[in-house]
C-alpha cells in the first residue's frame, strides 16, 4: 500500500511564487529570504521542512528547460502548504465508505476531488468523536464478517490498530475542518504519482494553475 497525500495550499502564497521568474525563485531559495514569507503551518499537522523544499527546487532548476513545469509547480505547492495529512490508501476505504454510504472499487477513487467534497459535507453534520467512533465500529464489524478476532489476547495488534484508526480519523476530521478556511485549496496526490496527475482545487495541477 502507498500513502494518499492531502495538502492544504495557501493560494495567495502560491500565486506570489508563481509570479516570480525561475531566476528570481532560485536566488530567493538560495538566499533563504523566502523563509519569513512562507505561510504559517498548522501545528497539529506535519508539512515538509523549508530547507528540504528549497533543495528540491534548486535541484529541479539545475535540470530545467526554463519553464515552470508540473514538477516545479508541485514543489511550489509544497512550499505554500499549511498542513498535510496522509495515510495508507487501503485504510481510506474504512474512513470514507461508511460515511458516504457507498463502496469504491479501488483506491484511485480517493484522487477524485468530489469524494473529499462529499466527505466534507457529511462531516459538517458530525463531531470529531462521533466520526471516529463510527469508523472504528464499522472496522470492527468488517473484521467480524471476515471471521477475524477482536480479542486482544488472540491478536496483540488489535489495540494498536484501533488506536491508530482513532488518531488518523480524528486528525482527518481536523484537516477537513481546517480546509473550510478561506484561501486554502485542496491538493490531492499519492506516493509515486507523477506531478502532472496531482489534483489541485478539483483539476489536474497544471490545468488548475493556468
Amino acid at each position: 500500500m502507498v500513502d494518499v497525500i492531502l495538502r492544504l495550499i495557501d493560494s495567495n502564497a502560491l500565486n506570489r511564487l508563481r509570479s516570480m521568474s525561475i531566476e528570481q525563485l532560485v536566488l530567493a531559495f538560495e538566499s533563504g529570504r523566502l523563509g519569513d514569507e512562507r505561510p504559517a503551518g498548522d501545528p497539529r499537522f506535519h508539512r515538509s521542512f523549508s530547507v528540504d523544499i528549497e533543495g528540491d527546487f534548486l535541484e529541479w532548476a539545475d535540470k530545467s528547460n526554463g519553464q515552470l513545469d508540473a514538477a516545479a509547480s508541485l514543489i511550489l505547492c509544497d512550499w505554500s502548504s499549511v498542513a498535510e495529512w496522509r495515510c495508507w490508501d487501503g485504510r481510506l476505504f474504512l474512513y470514507v465508505e461508511p460515511i458516504l454510504g457507498e463502496s469504491f472499487e479501488d483506491a484511485d477513487a480517493f484522487l477524485n476531488a468530489d469524494i473529499w467534497t462529499r466527505l466534507t459535507t457529511e462531516l459538517s453534520t458530525k463531531d470529531r468523536q462521533s466520526y471516529s467512533e463510527s469508523v472504528i465500529l464499522d472496522w470492527m464489524q468488517r473484521r467480524e464478517q471476515l471471521g477475524d478476532t477482536l480479542n486482544p489476547d488472540e491478536d496483540p495488534r488489535i489495540l494498536p490498530t484501533m488506536e491508530s484508526h482513532k488518531s488518523l480519523t480524528e486528525s482527518l476530521f481536523d484537516f477537513i475542518e481546517l480546509s473550510q478556511e478561506g484561501g486554502l485549496n485542496l491538493l490531492i496526490g499519492r506516493e509515486f504519482l507523477e506531478p502532472e496527475e496531482w489534483i489541485l482545487n478539483g483539476e489536474k495541477l497544471l490545468e488548475a494553475l493556468t
